[in-house]
């Protein structure tokens, strides 16, 4: 495996998934009782530094529904942890409008690469044209002052 898996720390991550889970309205208790899923609840609220007490309120009292669900989520939050500690692989956000990732998504797929790679390529497209720009503009300028003398 590629990455180091670390129980206290996946607990921790278990348990804020399954009160966001909770919070957001999903059913992560196997009961059908309210009382029962209440009780619950509150237990898993009160565990929440306790690693071993959290893996047992999965054991004893999530939904089997869930466990895929869960494992799914703490793989991925493991593998963002993991690749976090690196520069080259951390993952960086940036903030567009839904029309300018279209486009750049189109282009993407037009090069046949990751929007990364678009976006790098498309910048050093630019770099280029701006260098042959100001290359023509000084040889305008040159050519002018010949041509004036």
């Amino acid at each position: 495996m590629k990455y180091q898996q670390l129980e206290n720390l996946e607990c921790g991550w278990k348990w804020q998934y399954l009160m966001h889970r909770y919070k957001e309205g999903v059913q992560i208790t196997r009961y059908i009782d309210n009382s029962e899923i209440d009780h619950a609840i509150a237990l898993l609220s009160q565990i929440e530094h306790e690693p071993i007490h959290v893996l047992e309120w999965i054991e004893q009292h999530m939904s089997p529904e869930l466990d895929n669900k869960l494992k799914q989520a703490i793989r991925a939050k493991r593998k963002r942890h993991y690749n976090a500690e690196q520069i080259h692989t951390r993952k960086k956000s940036i903030d567009l409008d839904y029309r300018v990732w279209e486009k750049l998504a189109f282009r993407a797929n037009e090069l046949g690469c990751t929007l990364s790679e678009a976006i790098e390529y498309l910048l050093s497209e630019a770099s280029k044209t701006e260098k042959a720009s100001q290359k023509m503009s000084s040889l305008k300028e040159d050519l002018n002052r010949l041509l004036s003398e």
